[in-house]
């Protein structure tokens, strides 16, 4: 009897110093399906450009603010392309609703980086026909300050090198998209 109460013990503390995994996840995207009205507004893919709702849970402790990425890593002949980059998220937040990075519906103090096509903003999905499914890879970076340590308009390299640099932690969801 003693033995077992003392793995049971055991076991309840062990389980109780497990912190939940840091998350995020996209309630637009159902069983890997992209809205047209997420995907890019260029090269006839018939989009909007509406950046898609992100959930996150179970951040690090001492979470003071957020970076986020969206990168395409088959885009380029491998070499990428940034969808989205937005940081200085407050750490109040939980997600983004969809259409988010229009500017009206960020928390106030996010900033949006240029991506790839040269403007601020979500830029969605939108590989050319016959390349095959493309990954996008949404990264939430927790960071340990208020503000992310980047130059005033940074490459969104640099974006990604200052994120990753203070980060507490990191959480990534990776959907698909070809035509």
């Amino acid at each position: 009897m003693t033995l077992r109460f003392g793995f049971t013990m055991f076991a309840l503390v062990a389980f109780a110093g497990h912190a939940a995994a840091f998350e995020i996840s996209s309630p637009s995207i159902s069983n890997g399906k992209w809205d047209a009205k997420y995907l890019g507004d260029k090269a006839g893919c018939g989009g909007q450009n509406v950046s898609i709702a992100l959930d996150w849970k179970n951040p690090p402790a001492g979470t003071k603010s957020y970076a986020l990425t969206m990168f395409d890593t088959d885009a380029n002949g491998g070499k990428g392309f940034w969808h989205w980059l937005a940081w200085n998220i407050p750490a109040s937040a939980k997600g983004l609703h969809a259409g988010a990075s229009s500017g009206k519906g960020l928390p106030k103090g996010t900033v949006q980086g240029k991506g790839s096509v040269g403007r601020a903003g979500y830029f969605g999905p939108c590989p050319p026909p016959g390349s095959g499914q493309h990954h996008y890879v949404f990264t939430l970076y927790a960071l340990g300050e208020k503000t992310l340590r980047a130059p005033a308009n940074p490459l969104p390299d640099m974006v990604s090198v200052a994120a990753k640099s203070s980060a507490l932690g990191e959480a990534s969801v990776t959907y698909t998209y070809g035509r």
